[in-house]
């Protein structure tokens, strides 16, 4: 029998495109790519807000329009600026001790499209962990991936347990998947997980 060696060169290079393409590899690089500048967007942020809780995010494509939630004891205040207008700074200034640091937070988000981040509350054996949760637009990655999708990158403050496909676990010993907002998250190192989500929070 007569193999066609051009057929399969030609098969086998849109396969390793696929593969190359795959959203664990597009998450890992781009996470790589970013890491200093993801690391310091996730231990800014966990530092602004210890001081006075917010979550912030970006509303338009261009990254011009951005949203934050003011958290206080009694009520959460939203409001939504354009990122050069006064009235962004005026209200960081009324409402958070290091406004000057919110600032620069903002705009390392944008300068590596990251859409949103906030820190969310989870219990292990009845104590209480918090974790960073922020999400990518498709655009930052260069994505064969639909724009109404995003990947959702997660920050634990300490190494968590993955099963044998690398998706993230609760416990080591009860092999159950953990779910955040119904999605089940993949392993990019130790302490940082992805999923793809059509869900931006």
């Amino acid at each position: 029998m007569r193999i066609n060696h051009s057929l399969i060169a030609l098969l086998w290079v849109p396969a390793g495109l696929l593969f190359s393409c795959s959203p664990k590899n597009i998450s890992s690089r781009y996470y790589y790519e970013n890491e200093n500048v993801l690391d310091k967007i996730e231990e800014s942020y966990k530092q602004l807000n210890q001081l006075a809780p917010f979550t912030a995010g970006f509303t338009d494509r261009n990254f011009e329009n951005v949203s934050l939630e003011i958290i206080t004891d009694t009520l959460s205040y939203v409001y939504e600026f354009g990122v050069n207008e006064p009235r962004l700074l005026d209200t960081l200034t009324r409402y958070h001790p290091k406004p000057a640091r919110v600032m620069e937070l903002l705009n390392r988000m944008r300068s590596i499209r990251c859409t949103w981040i906030r820190s969310l509350d989870y219990y292990v054996d009845e104590k209480k962990n918090t974790l960073i949760f922020m999400s990518i637009k498709p655009v930052a990655l260069k994505a064969p991936l639909s724009y109404h999708k995003y990947y959702v990158l997660t920050y634990y403050q300490q190494p968590q347990y993955y099963d044998s496909e690398g998706r993230l676990l609760d416990k080591r010993t009860l092999r159950r998947l953990r779910k955040i907002n119904g999605e089940v998250f993949h392993r990019i190192n130790d302490k940082v997980c992805y999923t793809i989500s059509g869900n931006f929070r």
